[in-house]
């Protein structure tokens, strides 16, 4: 075999060329960004199946059972239907502002997750103003929503946008106020710094236990941004028909529909991140070797059992969520605005000056 001496010093000389490693770290760059895309897609085809089942056995009834197995592919054959129906524009609308809103309120909620640990060494972006970020990122969503009721040119559209901006406001106070509390504490703004500083003792080192009020408002508040039962006003089927997306069909629908599963994910993550300890548990990692019989140096094993300790913690708050659907009934808008007003807030800032003054002293 005759070996071309050119071309492998031409094959040599182009990788240590600065074009090479540019482009390397292009791919480097986009690998984790494209696993966490299709990380957040399955969750959120899972997120829709335990939806229906959990709705289905709390109402008696039989949910989605003939697509796969158990019904588990219902969301995928929706999602599919919801790609090739007829995208409808509405004739005097503002076909700009229409077409524009349901993409800012899903790429903002996608940006949220760059920030979120799922395991000490899995998270796209380990920033020192981590949870700072999601709330600017979370203010954003409102103005999608706004954009695609005024756009809509439908009175219920524009009301449920108007509704969605007045309660995004009314709440992201609260929901700050407490994380502030957490940052606090934790004398961090960094995701991970938030989770390692819990580690500390264990289950009782979670901030649950430290931040009892916190956890409470946080919960609340949270699912008010994302819009659920019983704060569902922006979207109140007997009110307001569908809200903002009451004249949006096919592709421009299915992206609402994929927003608000992203949030409630993202809402829950968070949660799990500052209340609950993140991957952490109570467990030491050395029985769990023990018990399954696996080198104590695997750091594959390691992070996987991380992201599965997140995951069950973020699901769990995720049942309970939509428990809470089919429990309560939806509240007035007088009674939401006065809610996050007068009560969450008043709250939210005692809790806030507590834990200050708590820090101050311990000093």
């Amino acid at each position: 075999m005759i070996i071309d001496t050119t071309k492998i010093q031409a094959i040599h000389s182009f990788s240590r060329s600065e074009y090479f490693k540019e482009v390397i770290g292009l791919i480097w760059m986009l690998v984790p960004i494209l696993t966490l895309v299709f990380g957040i897609t399955i969750g959120v085809l899972v997120i829709v199946w335990l939806e229906r089942q959990i709705s289905a056995g709390i109402q008696q009834r039989i949910g989605p059972e003939y697509a796969g197995p158990l019904g588990i592919l219902q969301a995928l054959a929706d999602g599919t239907k919801l790609l090739f129906k007829e995208d409808i524009l509405p004739s005097r609308g503002d076909i700009r502002l229409f077409s524009t809103g349901p993409s800012i309120a899903v790429i903002s909620i996608i940006l949220s997750y760059s920030v979120i640990p799922f395991s000490y060494h899995f998270v796209i972006a380990d920033l020192g103003i981590g949870v700072f970020l999601w709330i600017a990122i979370s203010s954003i969503v409102p103005i999608g929503l706004l954009m695609s009721g005024y756009g809509s040119n439908n009175k219920y559209s524009f009301l449920g946008g108007l509704r969605a901006v007045a309660q995004s406001i009314s709440y992201e106070i609260p929901l700050t106020l407490c994380i502030l509390s957490i940052s606090l504490l934790s004398n961090s703004l960094s995701t991970i710094d938030i989770v390692e500083v819990q580690s500390k003792y264990g289950i009782w080192g979670w901030n649950l236990w430290r931040q009892p009020i916190g956890f409470l408002v946080f919960i609340i508040s949270s699912l008010a941004e994302c819009e659920r039962l019983p704060f569902d006003l922006p979207e109140a089927e007997e009110e307001l028909v569908a809200g903002y997306q009451t004249e949006y069909s096919g592709i421009k629908f299915g992206l609402f529909y994929i927003a608000s599963y992203l949030n409630l994910l993202v809402s829950s993550l968070f949660v799990t991140v500052l209340y609950f300890g993140g991957w952490n548990l109570s467990i030491p990692y050395t029985s769990i070797y023990k018990l399954f019989g696996i080198n104590q140096t695997s750091g594959f094993f390691r992070t996987t059992m991380n992201m599965f300790i997140t995951l069950a913690k973020t699901y769990l708050f995720l049942f309970i969520s939509v428990a809470t659907r089919w429990t309560l009934p939806r509240m007035r808008m007088d009674q939401l605005l006065n809610l996050g007003w007068k009560f969450l807030l008043p709250i939210s800032l005692g809790n806030l000056l507590l834990t200050t003054s708590f820090q101050l002293f311990s000093l």
